[in-house]
């Protein structure tokens, strides 16, 4: 267990889309340090799994399925946290999809369902977790946004759309909820090796020559990766960090 500013012993955090990716690479990172996590997602068997891996840390984990585009599933989600784990000090909103096709070519029902899962999610999210982070004396909130938060790509409207008004969303909570002492922040991921990246490689021609050309560390990130950026906006560590948004790309961001 983790100790000092970094030890999260006794906190609790709902981690949407955390039964693998990023969102699992950060469920790790929290569990380690000692927090109770609430794995959220849509997949029951790969959320049971990932709560079981989560709870050979010694630290309370439980399954919870649901559909973060709704606000009742969202309310029940928080509901079935707080009664079995206790609280909640933590919500990584994590939750995401991308359809690649230029804006021609989407379609409206296309652009809805992802601004719905990415950004409409954190927003729900965020205000059903606000009153138990109150009544806690603070909590911290840490939204996953994307390098299509800083860039364009033909092949990501709606997916950029929705990164973009995740950094906005995530100013506007740290204003808001700065007298509550919670406080927000984002992470911006750059290309990490997931599932989903793994299909934009076949999808998109050249796509992995030109991550490593572009990347300073020169590899793609592992979800590893986002533990300890997790821990740090998790804890006190970052008590006087809100508002933020950081990227975690191995330097892609800064190439010219």
């Amino acid at each position: 267990m983790t100790t000092g500013p970094f030890d999260l012993t006794g906190k609790v955090a709902i981690v949407t889309g955390g039964n693998g990716g990023i969102g699992l690479g950060m469920a790790r990172g929290l569990a380690e340090a000692g927090a109770d996590i609430a794995v959220v997602g849509r997949n029951e068997a790969k959320s049971n799994a990932a709560a079981a891996e989560l709870k050979q840390c010694g630290i309370r984990a439980i399954s919870v399925i649901a559909d973060v585009t709704g606000k009742t599933a969202v309310a029940d989600m928080v509901g079935r946290t707080v009664r079995e784990l206790g609280r909640i000090d933590i919500l990584v909103n994590n939750a995401g999809i991308n359809i690649r096709k230029p804006p021609h070519a989407l379609d409206l029902d296309e652009w809805d369902s992802v601004i719905r899962t990415n950004l409409t999610s954190a927003f729900l999210c965020s205000q059903a977790v606000h009153p138990a982070m109150k009544a806690a004396g603070g909590g911290k909130i840490i939204n996953i946004g994307s390098m299509m938060s800083i860039f364009g790509a033909s092949f990501a409207p709606a997916y950029a759309a929705s990164k973009g008004g995740i950094v906005q969303f995530t100013r506007s909570c740290a204003v808001a909820w700065a007298a509550d002492n919670i406080q927000a922040n984002a992470v911006l991921p750059g290309w990490i090796d997931t599932d989903l990246t793994r299909r934009a490689r076949r999808e998109i021609d050249g796509l992995h020559d030109k991550v490593l050309g572009r990347t300073p560390a020169a590899r793609w990130g592992a979800i590893a990766d986002f533990a300890g950026i997790a821990v740090f906006l998790a804890s006190s560590a970052s008590d006087f960090v809100t508002g933020t948004a950081i990227p975690v790309d191995g330097g892609f961001s800064v190439m010219g």
